[in-house]
């Protein structure tokens, strides 16, 4: 597997504050990594460091086999950054700022006005080119600040929040950029507050706490090593809610969680084939279900079994 971000044992202090005490990270080429953790875990930190806008003061890391500390100049010419907020001047239109980026990244005015039609085009930015950056929608600003960071064709991306603050249709809008940089190639490190974002894009996820790394793997694999499965029926017919409810005793050996009102029953499921069988005995005694459900715990319930915090508590 060929890496394209690889650190060991990073540390950062500040004074007495220690942001990071030995973290590890490895991105595989080609892939989304999504970075979480609460407020002061050292997301940022990691990410400035990777970005070579930090030195570490102990530890090691590479972007594409490059020393972010011994080659700097080299890992900047292959990455990108998108921070949380905009970084695009709102009185140019969309083809100046790219323009302007092209050539301070030294390319020929020529050149530089052909990527970043290209950019725009494929951005879904072409009608709105010639229009200034202060009036795009929430959608097309992060659209384009995504367009600026590609200019330069950089083989990693890194991500920071990219979608704080859009509504859920601009969301959308972002993941379907990201999802698309990564089918051409581009590796993402993502870091997010969203943790369906994370679930949406990332093929693995890092979680950060104090400073360290608590958890890694594929956001299926966090969720059944926080908890197993569980099975929720809802009833049809509140009148079946008792039936239901020894039925699901009689198959799993657990008392269901029993919510009367809404006619939901929930049970720890740790055979899958539990399922199967709940709904030949449902079938058996004339009962219908309106919702049948097995279901791994949320991101949100991992994040809060791993760090002890709520994911509301992960800041912008």
């Amino acid at each position: 597997m060929s890496l394209a971000i690889q650190a060991e044992g990073l540390v950062k202090r500040y004074g007495d504050t220690v942001a990071l005490n030995g973290v590890d990270l490895a991105v595989p080429a080609g892939k989304v990594v999504g970075v979480l953790g609460p407020n002061g875990a050292g997301k940022t930190t990691t990410v400035r460091i990777l970005a070579t806008l930090l030195r570490p003061d102990a530890g090691h890391a590479t972007v594409a086999g490059y020393d972010v500390v011994a080659e700097p100049v080299r890992v900047r010419g292959l990455i990108g950054l998108t921070g949380q907020y905009a970084s695009v001047d709102e009185d140019l239109s969309g083809t100046e700022n790219l323009v302007l980026i092209g050539k301070l990244l030294g390319h020929s005015g020529k050149a530089a006005k052909t990527r970043a039609i290209a950019l725009l085009d494929r951005f879904g930015l072409a009608e709105a080119a010639g229009r200034a950056a202060k009036t795009y929608s929430g959608g097309m600003r992060r659209r384009l600040d995504l367009a600026a960071s590609l200019v330069g064709r950089p083989q990693v991306l890194y991500l920071d929040e990219p979608t704080t603050g859009l509504d859920p249709h601009a969301r959308r809008e972002v993941w379907s950029v990201v999802r698309g940089l990564v089918a051409d190639g581009t590796t993402v490190l993502l870091t997010t507050q969203y943790l369906d974002e994370a679930d949406q894009l990332a093929d693995s996820v890092t979680v950060i706490d104090h400073g360290r790394v608590v958890a890694e793997g594929r956001t299926d694999e966090l969720k059944r090593r926080v908890g197993g499965q569980t099975l929720q029926v809802r009833t049809a017919s509140l009148e079946d809610f008792a039936s239901v409810s020894r039925i699901l005793a009689t198959l799993t050996g657990v008392e269901p969680i029993a919510d009367p009102e809404i006619g939901l029953l929930t049970v720890p499921a740790p055979d899958p084939a539990v399922l199967s069988a709940l709904v030949r005995k449902l079938d058996e005694h004339g009962i219908t279900a309106d919702e049948l459900a097995l279901r791994l715990p949320s991101l949100d319930e991992v994040f809060l079994a791993l760090t002890g915090k709520p994911s509301e508590e992960v800041p912008a």
